[in-house]
């Protein structure tokens, strides 16, 4: 068995990342534990994030804290994250454009685009590996019509 993995550290692969410093995140999942662990791996990148337990939690703050980016789960009661994002859709520029990514259980890659249909630009599979979610996020906001506010 190798010794390898003794020098593994997730902060050493980071530097092949894009730095999120700076970054408004807010984070929309009824599951405080995926709240605080997707908050853990955004801060460790130096993003700041905000969070919601639910849709209308953030609907409320989202005009305050202005994200640049929304990660929400689809699978909320009351106010489900496809309603979450049309509402958000809604709004005024630039929070009415703003970039999110679904997070869910449910595998849509077997629904073909569906998240994209219907308004999303990214989505990860629960539960979230901080690898695939800092990749998401770079690859939106290297995309030429992201602008940070």
């Amino acid at each position: 068995m190798s010794d390898d993995h003794k020098d593994y550290h997730l902060k050493d692969d980071r530097k092949d990342f894009q730095s999120l410093d700076g970054l408004r995140i807010l984070v929309v999942d009824d599951d405080e534990d995926t709240r605080t662990f997707i908050t853990f791996v955004l801060e460790e990148n130096s993003a700041q994030v905000t969070t919601a337990a639910s849709a209308l939690e953030a609907l409320k703050v989202i005009k305050q804290f202005q994200p640049h980016l929304v990660i929400t789960d689809l699978a909320m009661p009351e106010v489900d994250g496809y309603s979450l994002l049309s509402q958000i859709r809604t709004l005024n520029p630039p929070l009415g454009n703003i970039p999110a990514i679904a997070v869910t259980a449910i595998d849509l890659q077997k629904e073909s685009y569906f998240h994209l249909q219907c308004g999303f630009q990214g989505y990860l599979l629960k539960p979230v590996d901080p690898t695939d979610l800092v990749i998401e996020i770079v690859k939106l906001i290297q995309q030429p019509n992201f602008t940070e506010k």
